[in-house]
């Protein structure tokens, strides 16, 4: 019988997101992950060598599903998307308003953390795809500048980073139960109206 050796990682990975979702990763041992996934842990050591292998292979993946929903939203926001319509649906995917938005923010949340309890781990690659997030939304709202849709005087790097903050801050008063879901998104919505008004 052959093995399918990606799906054997993909098995393991997900594991370690399921207890990251659910406890946290100070409860991710080898040992943990490998009981969570239904298999030795004899063979998660052959797949990740590391922890911290393990760890960046599992953030590489919650990225491609955060990734793969912001695509979804973006196609549902209407053909062609425009820029307000792509802003607003990847803002809108982040917000924790359904389950599939409350796991992945709640697993961030649990990397988030490691990192502050342990910095050497991700520091040298947490932060990859926020940047690339942010470099994507300042594109866009450069495009809406052009299109007279944003204050061209506006710093499209800043507006970018500043509405992620937001994003993520609201996020965590959604999981921190201060507001629910669609107050969060109703706060955001308020926010790219404000932003997209002409000048």
């Amino acid at each position: 019988m052959r093995v399918d050796h990606e799906e054997r990682r993909r098995q393991i990975a997900e594991a370690l997101l399921r207890i990251a979702d659910t406890e946290g990763l100070q409860s991710a041992s080898m040992r943990a992950v490998a009981t969570e996934a239904g298999v030795s842990l004899r063979l998660v050591q052959y797949y990740f060598t590391t922890k911290e292998g393990l760890l960046l292979d599992a953030l590489a993946r919650l990225g491609a599903q955060l990734q793969a929903r912001m695509e979804q939203w973006i196609g549902a926001a209407g053909s062609p998307p425009t820029p307000r319509g792509i802003v607003t649906a990847v803002l809108s995917c982040i917000l924790p308003t359904d389950p599939e938005s409350r796991r992945i923010t709640r697993t961030y949340a649990a990397y988030y953390t490691l990192v502050l309890s342990d910095p050497e781990v991700l520091a040298k690659h947490g932060t990859a795809q926020p940047d690339l997030l942010e470099g994507f939304l300042a594109k866009q709202i450069r495009a809406a500048q052009q299109a007279r849709e944003i204050d061209p005087a506006r710093n499209p790097e800043m507006t970018a980073a500043g509405l992620l903050a937001m994003v993520n801050g609201l996020g965590s008063s959604v999981l921190g139960g201060q507001r629910t879901g669609a107050a969060a998104l109703e706060i955001l919505t308020h926010h790219l109206a404000e932003l997209f008004r002409s000048p």
